[in-house]
């Protein structure tokens, strides 16, 4: 239950085109709907500002099938993140409407599109086309939250030419996620070339000294460029959620 249908609801109820009753039958799972293997959460968009994404590894099908159709139809709209091949397939089968972004590993299902959270532009940098998976789970996550995304891929610092001819983009950026692998360091050189909040995503590409993601993260901990924060290894969702925060705020 969004904020927009909640206000519908009542709205209806003052007219009198809907009963008290049929209300709190719309409402009868509001704050949470216990299904015994897992809580979910219908009041977590009134409280932070969007529902409850579902985590997709370490559930069985079944369980996805159902927490899935369950939140469809309270809200319409569900994201679930971390899909291989085979939940994908499943998921897509049973529940009408579901998409598979493979390379994102994200099922998105929305009967409706996210009221726009403000007309600022959420800009998702990404060093390589390595990183390009991390960063569509970012720019798809923001962009299912309501924000207005761009993507400037394929800008690392081994071709830094490729970034400078881009500063214009980076500078109208009112947030900006920038993900690299390797060593690290495009969040650092992003960082000192705008004012606007970075956030960094580490992600596990690499060779053997990389140590699946963490050199990156730990370079990216260390940044000179003041004011740059960073998210775990390959977590564009959260890279994207605190986006969407940052942009909520400044609506």
């Amino acid at each position: 239950m969004d904020r927009v249908r909640l206000v519908a609801l009542l709205e209806a109820v003052a007219r009198g085109e809907t009963t008290i009753e049929a209300a709190l039958d719309r409402l009868r799972t509001l704050p949470f709907e216990d299904l015994e293997f897992a809580r979910l959460d219908h009041h977590r968009e009134l409280r932070n500002g969007f529902g409850e994404v579902v985590f997709g590894a370490g559930k069985s099908t079944e369980e996805l099938i159902a927490i899935v159709r369950r939140l469809a139809d309270a809200s319409g709209r569900v994201l679930v993140t971390r899909v291989d091949a085979d939940a994908a397939a499943a998921l897509t089968g049973a529940v009408p409407g579901a998409t598979y972004h493979p390379r994102a590993r994200l099922v998105i299902r929305s009967d409706h599109a996210a009221t726009p959270i403000a007309d600022d532009t959420l800009l998702v940098v990404a060093a390589g086309t390595a990183d390009v998976g991390v960063a569509e789970e970012a720019a798809l996550t923001a962009e299912f939250l309501g924000a207005r995304v761009e993507r400037l891929f394929d800008v690392g610092v081994s071709g830094l030419h490729r970034l400078l001819a881009e500063h214009e983009r980076l500078r109208r950026a009112a947030v900006l996620i920038v993900v690299a692998g390797m060593e690290g360091a495009l969040p650092s050189v992003v960082g000192g070339l705008v004012a606007a909040p970075v956030i960094a995503v580490p992600t596990s590409i690499g060779y053997g000294a990389s140590f699946g993601g963490l050199a990156a993260l730990l370079a990216m901990l260390n940044t000179c460029a003041a004011g740059v924060v960073v998210v775990n290894i390959d977590n564009g969702f959260g890279a994207a959620a605190a986006a969407v925060r940052v942009l909520q705020r400044r609506r």
